[in-house]
C-alpha cells in the first residue's frame, strides 16, 4: 500500500499528543502514527511506577488536570489513561498500532515511511517519539556474567520477578533509587552501583521541590546553559512519587540496609567490580544538593519572598562496597539512564550530534527541511519533554509548520 499524507507525526505520548492538538488548532490536517497505543510507553514501566512530579503540573495543551488529587501523583495505569482519554478529544486520526519502522528522504521531496502497512509519503514530518527510547547499558555490563540474570529499567517489574539472591542495581538516577528502595523494602539485599545525580528534599517550606525549581530558572536552562552538551545526559535529582511522595536519596537508601558502591567496573568469572569513587559521587551529590538550595535562595530574594530553611546534608561516609561475589548475586537491575535511538531507523546524514540528540534549529532539522522534533530532552531547554513543558515547544512546532503550509501570517 501507498499513501500520501501533507503532515504525519509520528508517536502518540504526551509529546504526540500535544503537538497533533497545537496542528489542529492552527487548522492544520494531519495523521499520528502510533506503534501501540496512546501513552503506551507509560504503560510498560515497572509495576508501582508512578510520576515524579505532582499531579497538577500534568499540564498538556488543551488538558490540564482537573482531578481530585493534585498533589499525589499518578500511577502508570493513570497516565496511561489520562493520554488515552487526551487523544480521543483530538480532531486528527490516531492510527493506533502502526509504527514507523524507517524514515528516509522521498525520491521527489517529502518523506517516505516505512509501516507494516505499506509506505506513507508525507510532506512534513514531526517525530515525536519520547525522550526516553533505548535503556543505557554501560559497557561494564557486558563483562558481567552470563549466569546473573541481568534486566534494564524497561525489564525490570517487580522484586518478586527477580531470582534470589543478592540484587547489584546500577546507576542512581530516579528510576535506580526507586527501584533500589522497593527491593530494600521487600527484604531484598541490594548493592548499588552508583553514579552521580543531585538531590534534595521532596518538600520543604511547605511547598514540593517541583513547585520551588519553577520558581527559578531551572527548568528554562537551554544546551547553551549546560557546562556542556554532554551535560544533558546527567541524570535528574532523586526524587519519588510512590507513597504520596517522600524523601529519596543516598542517604534514604543507605538507612533502608542498601549498601553504596563506586560506579560499576567491570567483573571477572568470580567478582564484580566496584570503583572507588564512592567519596567523590557522594561528595557531588551534596554540592547539587547545596547548588539547588542556592538557586531557590537567589529566586526568593529576587522575589521578595522568604526562602526556605534548608539545612545543610552533614556528614555521610559510609563505608564503600568495593566488590560483590558473582556466586552471592540474584540479579542485576541496569538503570543507567536513557538513550535515543533516531539514526537507528531515521536515514539522514548527520541527524544527530555526538550525544544521539537532533541537529536542529528550533526543532526542525538542519539537515533535513519539515522534519521537526517535539519532545526531546533539552530540545528547546530543561522542561521540553516533561508532561509540563512539552506543550510549549509542540505550540512553538506547530506554528512553524502552518506558516510553512501558508495556514496562518
Amino acid at each position: 500500500m501507498h499513501e500520501e499524507i501533507d503532515v504525519v507525526v509520528i508517536g502518540a505520548g504526551q509529546a504526540g499528543l500535544a503537538a497533533s492538538h497545537e496542528l489542529g488548532l492552527r487548522g492544520v490536517e494531519h495523521v499520528v502514527l502510533e506503534a501501540e497505543s496512546p501513552g503506551s510507553s507509560w504503560a510498560h514501566r515497572w509495576d508501582s511506577f508512578t510520576l515524579v512530579g505532582p499531579n497538577h503540573l500534568l499540564l498538556l495543551p488543551g488538558a490540564p488536570y482537573e482531578g481530585d488529587d493534585p498533589d499525589g501523583f499518578m500511577s502508570r495505569e493513570q497516565i496511561t489513561r489520562h493520554l488515552e482519554d487526551y487523544a480521543s478529544r483530538l480532531t486528527a486520526q490516531v492510527r493506533h498500532g502502526t509504527p514507523v519502522r524507517a524514515l528516509r528522504p522521498g525520491r521527489d521531496g517529502g518523506y517516505d515511511l516505512e509501516t507494516d502497512d505499506g509506505t506513507v509519503r508525507s510532506r512534513v514530518v514531526v517525530v515525536a517519539t519520547g525522550a526516553y527510547q533505548r535503556p543505557n547499558l554501560p559497557a561494564a555490563v557486558r563483562s558481567l556474567p552470563a549466569r546473573s540474570a541481568c534486566v534494564d529499567v524497561s525489564q525490570y517489574r517487580n522484586p518478586a520477578a527477580l531470582p534470589d539472591g543478592q540484587v547489584l542495581v546500577v546507576g542512581s538516577g530516579q528510576s535506580a533509587c526507586q527501584i533500589a528502595e522497593e527491593l530494600a523494602e521487600a527484604g531484598r539485599d541490594v548493592v548499588m552501583a552508583c553514579g552521580r545525580a543531585p538531590w534534595f528534599p521532596r518538600r520543604t517550606g511547605g511547598r514540593d521541590v517541583f513547585e520551588w525549581l519553577l520558581d527559578t530558572p531551572f527548568f528554562d536552562q537551554r544546551v547553551t546553559d549546560l557546562p556542556s552538551p554532554a551535560a544533558r545526559l546527567g541524570a535528574n535529582p532523586q526524587v519519588t512519587g510512590r507513597d504520596g511522595g517522600h524523601d529519596l536519596s543516598f542517604r534514604t537508601l543507605h538507612g533502608l540496609g542498601v549498601r553504596l558502591g563506586g560506579h560499576l567496573v567491570g567483573a571477572d568469572d568470580t567478582t564484580v567490580h566496584l570503583a572507588p569513587d564512592l567519596e567523590a559521587t557522594l561528595a557531588m551529590s551534596d554540592a547539587a544538593h547545596d547548588g539547588i538550595r542556592d538557586l531557590i535562595v537567589a529566586s526568593c530574594a529576587r522575589a521578595g519572598r522568604t526562602p526556605p530553611d534548608v539545612p545543610d546534608p552533614g556528614p555521610f561516609a559510609p563505608r564503600a562496597v568495593e566488590s560483590v561475589a558473582v556466586r552471592d548475586l540474584g540479579a542485576v537491575v541496569v538503570a543507567a539512564g536513557f538513550r535515543s535511538r533516531y539514526a537507528e531507523w531515521i536515514d539522514v546524514p548527520g541527524l544527530v550530534d555526538e550525544q544521539g540528540f537532533p541537529r536542529h534549529d528550533d526543532g526542525e532539522s538542519r539537515v533535513a527541511p519539515d522534519l521537526h522534533f517535539v519532545g526531546v530532552h533539552f530540545l528547546r531547554s530543561r522542561r521540553s519533554a516533561l508532561l509540563f513543558g512539552v506543550g510549549d515547544d509542540a505550540r512553538v512546532t506547530a506554528t512553524r509548520i502552518a506558516v510553512r503550509l501558508g495556514l496562518t501570517a
